[in-house]
């Protein structure tokens, strides 16, 4: 994985602490990546969340792929004890969030502020370069480029005399009503709007409170009542405007029974929601997690024999362009629906797509280098016993010292390692074991945290035990990663091919 783009001169003047929200089973990805991409330090782990320090600026924190949402982290604490107080002692000890350590608060709202100037000053300067009104211009164009300047002027007094809704104290601060999609934090602040975001005048400053409660927490408070609570707190000791349309500052708040985690959005749009992707598959974090344990490098074959709307494709044609991909379906409709997806992404000179079955691929045996694959399961997906003649063909294709990942559902899963009877022990320290060159499986251990200078065999792999040969002899279980899907868990497994097999 290559690091992102470095400029010194568009990056907070020291490093400041973030977290990502990530899928279950995504936080070694995350963890991996930040430390590649953005140089960071003190990376610690949550179950669902990855926290890190670094001085990377906006646009580098945007090549994020493994997370789905970034924040400013404002604050970190202990869960609140829901159980041994009154509701208005527990209402009481939240608005110790802020009243403790306001300090924590202005660095924070300092940080978030110096992060937009530096990424709308940096856009300033794009803009300035690729201006063509700065040519030399004629008459009509003149006039054409002074219309267009009224009406950009127009439209930012517009925006700037737009009404804040009242302040409320006594109303609940909703949670959700994100701002409108087409406008990002750093549009606003472009706009005008949040200049009123400055050390010298804080009370200038709107804001919205988001909320999420889970365990017993959930159980005694509802995400508004502590949204209301929390806005009531920030307006008295800041005072600051509660607007829930159109505020400067979005306030990210989530209390459950392990933390309590307060941090500021960073971008309006997730990470996970790929600008490139015009129809969406598998979830691109997933799909990114995939092709980067394929180990993908330039001048590769990679094939993704059932493709489907080309997710897993598109995510690593992006990361790694110099490779030669290729994507097969049966379905015409999802074939067309990739296509859209490779134009969209300006990718369809880099990917081939093909109409044909996995199980008649026409390629020739040993010539792809790789294989990424989202096996289709669910209610209209009833594969069986087709898996075996799946991986038959996959293996096939695949040369010697090649690599597979697979997308396996449970059932699927346990499926292949039924197909063969033999286990591969494993002793109970989870040491490497010489069976078939078979790599050791990391049991994740209950933590609420590792930091970065924990050695790596104590981070989050969530990889499961791979205790079953399988069914076929040339391919070599390596990995196993557990992660979630929304609403069920599927596996991440990677293969090696060993010899040749013979097919």
């Amino acid at each position: 994985m290559a690091a992102g783009p470095r400029d010194p001169g568009c990056r907070p003047a020291a490093g400041a602490r973030f977290f990502c929200t990530v899928g279950r089973g995504l936080e070694p990805f995350l963890m991996q990546e930040v430390r590649a991409r953005l140089e960071a330090t003190q990376v610690e782990y949550i179950s669902g969340k990855v926290f890190f320090t670094t001085s990377s600026d906006l646009n580098v924190l945007k090549t994020l792929k493994s997370a789905e949402r970034l924040f400013l982290l404002i604050k970190k604490q202990f869960p609140f004890n829901v159980s041994s107080v009154s509701k208005g002692k527990m209402f009481s000890e939240m608005q110790t969030l802020i009243n403790d350590d306001p300090e924590s608060w202005l660095n924070a709202i300092s940080i978030w502020k110096s992060l937009l100037e530096l990424d709308a000053e940096k856009e300033k300067l794009s803009q300035r370069h690729a201006n063509p009104l700065k040519r030399k211009l004629g008459e009509n164009d003149t006039i054409i480029a002074k219309k267009l300047k009224t009406e950009q002027m127009q439209a930012t007094q517009e925006i700037g005399d737009c009404p804040l809704e009242k302040q409320i104290e006594e109303e609940t601060l909703e949670q959700g009503n994100l701002l409108p999609k087409r406008e990002t934090f750093q549009e606003v602040f472009q706009n005008g709007i949040a200049k009123a975001v400055n050390t010298h005048n804080q009370n200038g400053l709107t804001f919205r409170v988001s909320c999420r409660c889970s365990g017993t927490v959930a159980k005694t408070f509802t995400a508004q009542e502590v949204g209301r609570i929390i806005g009531i707190a920030l307006m008295k000791q800041f005072g600051w405007k509660a607007d829930l349309r159109n505020p400067n500052l979005e306030i990210f708040i989530h209390l459950n029974d392990m933390y309590s985690v307060v941090g500021i959005p960073v971008f309006r749009v997730p990470l996970a929601s790929r600008a490139y992707i015009k129809t969406a598959g598998l979830r691109s974090t997933v799909a990114w997690a995939m092709a980067s344990v394929a180990e993908i490098k330039a001048g590769m074959f990679v094939l993704d024999p059932m493709c489907g709307l080309g997710t897993i494709l598109l995510e690593a044609a992006k990361e790694w362009p110099d490779v030669y991909y290729v994507g097969a379906d049966v379905s015409t409709s999802q074939l067309l629906g990739a296509c859209d997806n490779l134009k969209a992404a300006g990718l369809k000179d880099k990917i081939e797509l093909l109409k044909v079955s996995v199980i008649e691929l026409p390629l020739p045996s040993e010539s792809v280098d790789i294989i990424i694959s989202d096996i289709p399961f669910g209610k209209k997906f009833k594969l069986g016993k087709d898996i075996k003649s799946i991986l038959q063909e996959m293996e096939r294709v695949l040369h010697v010292g090649g690599t597979v990942v697979l997308l396996l559902s449970k059932d699927h899963h346990r499926h292949i390692e039924d197909c063969e009877g033999g286990g591969i022990p494993l002793n109970s320290k989870g040491s490497h074991t010489d069976v078939r060159g078979i790599e050791k499986c990391l049991i994740p251990e209950e933590k609420t945290g590792t930091s970065e200078t924990v050695p790596s065999s104590s981070e989050p792999s969530n990889r499961e035990c791979l205790d079953k040969v399988p069914p076929f002899g040339s391919l070599v279980p390596v990995e196993c990663y557990k992660v979630s899907l929304g609403r069920t868990d599927a596996f991440i497994c990677k293969y090696k091919k060993s010899h040749s097999s013979g097919l």
